[in-house]
């Protein structure tokens, strides 16, 4: 039903990017989560790494939260790592929030730091005048990089 456990290169359970994962409000995990895309209403006590995340309003995860891209509705307790985050007014995350972008909507309780990171290439960016191939954004925590 989840796969056979196994991880494929690219590092997704499953081993195909594109692939979605649901778990219900009546599925509880301990342990962590690695998959492509998640949509949890459930809970998950562990870390959960994946593409994107949607965290539903009964959705709760007791762990840190690594994504490219997340809409949380339900619970955080942990951090939150993502380059595009919407924080929905239904939110609650108590922890740190690393992002690249972010959207929090009026009502969402969000109890730690907010951290912007910067994509290296617009830190080190050619002046707009300058034409010509650019590398893929890389993120880049600028809080480390000052010190």
């Amino acid at each position: 039903m989840f796969g056979n456990g196994r991880k494929a290169a690219n590092g997704t359970a499953g081993g195909r990017r594109g692939s979605f994962s649901v778990l219900g409000a009546e599925v509880a995990v301990t342990g962590d989560m690695v998959a492509a895309d998640l949509h949890l209403d459930g809970r998950i006590d562990g870390d959960v790494r994946c593409g994107a995340l949607v965290l539903g309003v009964e959705g709760t995860i007791a762990g840190a939260v690594t994504a490219d891209t997340a809409r949380i509705a339900g619970t955080v307790e942990g951090t939150v790592s993502v380059r595009g985050l919407t924080v929905e007014r239904t939110a609650r995350i108590a922890g740190d929030v690393v992002y690249e972008t972010i959207t929090i909507e009026p009502g969402a309780r969000v109890d730690g730091q907010l951290r912007r990171l910067v994509p290296e290439a617009d830190r080190d960016a050619p002046p707009a005048a300058e034409s010509g191939p650019r590398e893929a954004p890389r993120l880049v925590d600028a809080e480390a990089q000052a010190a």
